[in-house]
C-alpha cells in the first residue's frame, strides 16, 4: 500500500506525515490509531515512524474486519 514514491525509494519508515497521506487520513485519527495499539510505530532517537509493513497489516486488518461485518449481515 505505498504510494509509487516510497516503492520507488524502497523507503521502509514512514513519518507520520507521509503515513498519513498514504492511508488519506488526518493526524488525529493516525495519533488514535496509534495509541489505540491499531497501528505499530517504532521510534528513532525523538522521531516516531511508522514501518512500511505496519500500514500494510493495518490494511490488511481493516478488510478482515469488513468481511467480517459482511459476513455478519449476511447471516
Amino acid at each position: 500500500m505505498l504510494t509509487n514514491k516510497e516503492a520507488a525509494t524502497g523507503k521502509q519508515l514512514l513519518r507520520i506525515s507521509e503515513a498519513m497521506h498514504v492511508l488519506s487520513m488526518t493526524r488525529s485519527v493516525m495519533y488514535e490509531l496509534i495509541r489505540c495499539g491499531r497501528l505499530r510505530t517504532v521510534k528513532e532517537g525523538r522521531t516516531r515512524l511508522v514501518p512500511a509493513a505496519a500500514i500494510a497489516e493495518y490494511v490488511a486488518l481493516l478488510e478482515q474486519e469488513s468481511g467480517q461485518s459482511a459476513h455478519r449481515r449476511a447471516a
